[in-house]
């Protein structure tokens, strides 16, 4: 089952960039955090207001955002 629900644009939240429910905690910076090698436990200790299944969300949007056609040339 898909989780993007829970990400959410808003122009008067972070101008606009996708955020989570909300919250004013961006998709970039969770995603940041993953890259750094953060952990998701360490992730939902240091934001408290995040809930196991906003990263998952994080995680498919990211993965739906880089996703793209493949265009050949004859």
């Amino acid at each position: 089952m898909s989780e993007l629900g829970r990400i959410t644009f808003d122009p008067q939240i972070c101008a606009g960039r996708p955020t989570i429910r909300r919250l004013r905690l961006r998709v970039k910076d969770v995603l940041d955090l993953l890259a750094a090698g953060a952990s998701h436990q360490e992730i939902l200790e240091d934001l408290p207001l995040l809930e196991p299944l906003d990263i998952v969300a994080v995680l498919e949007y990211a993965a739906r955002q880089n996703d793209h056609p493949v265009l050949r040339v004859a």
